[in-house]
């Protein structure tokens, strides 16, 4: 049985509820972050916590917890799950009130986190690569905020699995905005791009850990607009996230992208990334 933390309280897994008045459950109110783990090190904690706290800002809502707090409960639920490579879960909600969409006075914020077991990608994956479609962005103007209100997130990311692909590229006005749930890049003639920050994108901090490895390793790269003809035209495409790393696409709607396998640009970021999580250890 696994330990999570709730409101100050370390519980075990089935001891953990929350109030059916709580406003992340009945109106989507909150922020979540997820945090990948190696050998019990916390990924990029600084970057984590930080866009934690641009999100909460955002949203108006209060900080339960300093970053020194954070970072020893997150730390202590890691050891008492057993430690190693994990991901960790961790949301904070604007509390429990009478439901009204305007804020209530003087509620506490719910926090809740918890921590599993990173699955490890499938060594096939990395051979073969993955299948993607695009569809069109139909979701609201704030996708830069980490809110839990994920529905048209979670409806994109259906659309493609049950087109026999893991992920969504979306589109929105001709241009390439980010996955259902990662960032993309393309590669053609040997350059990395990847759409700019904006509103319309989480900003990922596996996707700048990428631009930073690419500076790093002199790899030419770029943050641009790509229309979805670059997308379709590309070389190389990548998704990115904390619990998909670095994923090449290897077939866009039914065509092979590239020569339908893993790119050589790919197989260079993918050492890089591994030798990145290898420091980590």
């Amino acid at each position: 049985m696994r330990t999570v933390y709730l409101n100050g309280q370390l519980l075990a897994e089935d001891q953990a509820s929350i109030s059916v008045f709580d406003r992340g459950f009945l109106l989507g109110d909150g922020i979540y972050e997820v945090i990948p783990s190696y050998a019990g090190v916390l990924f990029r904690l600084t970057e984590h916590l930080g866009r934690l706290q641009n999100n909460l800002n955002a949203v108006q809502l209060a900080n339960p917890l300093t970053d020194q707090e954070w970072s020893l409960l997150l730390k202590d639920l890691l050891a008492r799950n057993g430690g190693g490579d994990q991901s960790l879960y961790l949301q904070v909600t604007r509390g429990v009130a009478v439901r009204d969409h305007a804020f209530p006075d003087n509620v506490k914020p719910t926090v809740f986190v918890m921590s599993h077991p990173s699955g490890r990608i499938n060594p096939e994956t990395l051979t073969e690569g993955v299948k993607a479609v695009c569809l069109a962005d139909n979701r609201w103007l704030n996708c830069h905020l980490k809110t839990i209100s994920l529905l048209p997130n979670v409806l994109l990311r259906q659309q493609a699995v049950e087109q026999g692909a893991v992920e969504a590229i979306l589109i929105r006005d001709g241009y390439a905005t980010e996955g259902a749930a990662s960032n993309v890049f393309v590669v053609k003639q040997g350059s990395i791009m990847t759409p700019p920050k904006g509103p319309y994108l989480l900003p990922g901090i596996t996707r700048d850990l990428i631009l930073e490895l690419a500076a790093k390793h002199q790899l030419p790269h770029e943050e641009k607009a790509l229309s979805q003809a670059v997308v379709e035209d590309a070389d190389e495409i990548w998704l990115t996230s904390s619990t998909k790393e670095v994923l090449p696409v290897t077939q866009l709607d039914g065509r092979p992208v590239g020569d339908g396998k893993p790119g050589p640009v790919w197989r260079k970021m993918h050492r890089h990334y591994a030798d990145y999580k290898a420091s980590l250890r």
